[in-house]
């Protein structure tokens, strides 16, 4: 029976044939993109109490403290830019003063490399915030403009207006279309009194640092910039920090054999599996994914081009999201770009993707008994 066969089975069991993502082709319903805008089930215990700061980099210590002022003073009256009487302005500046208007700030930006706790600090935002779940979003760049196209502008604008808050991860620059319509859309929201918090990626050709700078955001949303402080978050990749290097690739026999022994997992040969990436629309890699304990990958091989090479970019932060553990066989996961793709406008998005999957592989060790 072959991988596929197995993939329209339910209750596939370990020994039997591993699924398949190359078998999958998810169809996901407007209103579910929106019951979904929560933090992925990786930062759904993470809070400010437990990201450990980087005792080297102060800055981190001082976006724990910048960001729990913005929580608590999001607790007031919808739409009024304003909290409680007496409690923290939005940005926590000015505690003893009157809170801001709606003309002042209302949002944050984190600005910082790949692998420093951005997302981590996001989704405690998020949860720190106090109110309900259904008066708060989250998603990436990706999923916020899927939406759009999933409901319309103007739906989309009357569906987020009544939140409280809405935190935008992996904020992408790279279209200038969407870009606009982003931008567009947030400035409906902040007249709307939703309190905004993003993180964003690199800008093509704006590389300095290997991160992204906090100008180029605030001046790519135009009209926006004076709704954000910009929020420095310096440190190295936390999930290499201290760690032992990313594990070497194990053999197809060995992968083969761990698929068919683990429960709940897939196996794909990693060619396939690009060609069938290309077939589904990024918005469902996360339906792609759903459900599966591991992802084994055979015959992993250079990415051919950049178009293929974004969508990995995407299907690796949707299985880091999800904690499902990578393994693979061939070519190991930092040479995946070709050095052209490392230093063009997309590098911190290939970095990412290699910093990811590389934490995802460690993940995996443990499916290979011998």
């Amino acid at each position: 029976m072959s991988s596929s066969t197995a993939a329209s089975q339910p209750g596939a069991i370990a020994e039997a044939s591993p699924l398949s993502l190359c078998a999958r082709e998810p169809r996901v319903p407007a209103d579910q993109l929106v019951a979904e805008m929560v933090p992925p089930p990786r930062f759904d215990s993470v809070r400010f109490s437990n990201y450990i700061p980087d005792p080297n980099q102060p800055s981190q210590t001082e976006a724990v403290r910048v960001l729990e002022d913005f929580a608590g003073g999001l607790g007031g009256a919808h739409a009024s830019g304003a909290g409680k009487p007496g409690r923290r302005g939005f940005l926590g500046f000015g505690r003893s003063k009157a809170p801001k208007s709606p003309a002042g700030p209302r949002g944050v930006y984190l600005d910082g490399g790949y692998g420093v706790g951005k997302t981590h600090l996001l989704a405690s935002l998020w949860h720190a915030t106090p109110a309900e779940p259904s008066l708060k979003a989250f998603g990436t760049f990706v999923e916020l403009t899927n939406l759009v196209g999933a409901l319309g502008f103007q739906q989309t604008v009357q569906t987020l207006s009544g939140h409280r808050l809405l935190c935008i991860d992996e904020f992408e620059l790279d279209d200038p279309g969407d870009t606009v319509l982003v931008s567009t859309l947030l400035g409906k929201l902040v007249d709307a009194g939703v309190a905004l918090a993003a993180t964003s990626n690199t800008l093509p050709g704006k590389l300095g640092e290997g991160r992204f700078a906090a100008a180029d955001f605030l001046r790519e949303i135009q009209g926006l910039s004076a709704h954000f402080r910009a929020l420095r978050i310096d440190g190295e990749d936390y999930r290499h920090r201290g760690l032992p290097e990313a594990p070497a690739p194990f053999s197809d026999e060995q992968v083969t054999k761990a698929a068919y022994a683990t429960e709940g997992a897939s196996l794909d040969d990693f060619p396939h599996l690009l060609e069938h990436l290309a077939r589904v629309h990024p918005s469902r890699y996360g339906a792609l994914t759903d459900g599966l304990k591991a992802v084994c990958l055979t015959d992993v091989q250079p990415i051919p081009d950049q178009s293929t090479a974004l969508r990995l970019v995407v299907l690796a932060d949707r299985l880091y999201d999800r904690e499902v553990p990578v393994l693979a066989a061939g070519l190991p996961f930092d040479q995946l770009f070709s050095e052209e793709m490392l230093k063009g406008g997309y590098r911190k998005k290939y970095f990412r993707a290699i910093s990811r999957l590389t934490a995802l592989a460690r993940d995996a060790k443990g499916l290979v008994t011998s």
